[in-house]
């Protein structure tokens, strides 16, 4: 993984979802290149807390990426 990326980010459904073209890249260099504090997946992440795969690291859950 490069310097700079989520910890989570090579297990992360956001980067399946942007490899297939199915996720903007703005989500990519907002949250997931700069590991991003303010990611919610992140932080639900760090707290073991479920969240769904469609989930954007805003929140915002998108049904067009399942």
């Amino acid at each position: 993984m490069e310097k700079g990326y989520c910890v989570w980010y090579n297990v992360c459904p956001m980067k399946r979802f942007y490899e297939a073209g199915k996720l903007e890249e703005i989500w990519i260099s907002r949250y997931c290149r700069v590991g991003n504090p303010a990611c919610v997946r992140k932080r639900m992440e760090s707290k073991g807390l479920p969240h769904p795969d469609n989930m954007l690291p805003d929140g915002t859950i998108r049904d067009d990426l399942l």
